[in-house]
């Protein structure tokens, strides 16, 4: 189910952040009104990609342990039933890129609002921002359904979660 078949597809971008299993079982639900196909994609990166010096390690074990990581998010949100009917693609490059690239063609690219960066308030991270601006397909951004509570200081301490639609 490369970008060139003619059979619809949705890809899903997975990073195991909350808001990126939530992405999932939304683009699961919506190949399923479409009758299309899923593609998780996970983007994989080595350290020294950007010249950060790292002690020296094996790139196939890394890949290897990356894909069994990415297997293993599919199946915990979906179980082994539902994870069998997700194709699981895990591209090496900056995950921007990836997700675009992979998203040439697709119905729909979904991704988290927010993945594993160091900024917790935000409501949109970079990621799905960037892929919001220059995918060539529809974007859809999902949140993920935490529970924040009025201690944390954060918006909807009543612990319900965030309502699908304008925020």
């Amino acid at each position: 189910m490369g970008k060139r078949d003619s059979a619809p597809h949705v890809v899903v971008g997975v990073d195991g952040s909350p808001s990126s299993h939530a992405a999932l079982r939304w683009a699961v639900r919506y190949a399923g009104l479409i009758g299309g196909d899923v593609v998780a994609v996970a983007a994989w990166e080595l350290p020294w990609a950007y010249g950060w010096s790292a002690p020296a390690v094996d790139p196939t074990m890394d890949r290897t342990i990356a894909e069994r990581g990415l297997a293993d998010q599919v199946d915990q949100v979906l179980g082994e039933s539902g994870a069998a009917q997700v194709r699981k693609r895990l591209v090496n490059g900056n995950p921007v890129e990836v997700l675009l690239s992979e998203a040439e063609g697709a119905e729909a690219l979904v991704v988290g609002s927010r993945g594993m960066g160091g900024f917790r308030r935000m409501l949109l991270g970079s990621v799905s921002q960037q892929c919001a601006l220059h995918a060539t397909c529809p974007v859809v951004i999902v949140r993920a359904a935490v529970e924040m509570t009025e201690a944390e200081g954060e918006p909807g301490g009543s612990g319900q979660a965030p309502r699908a639609g304008r925020s």
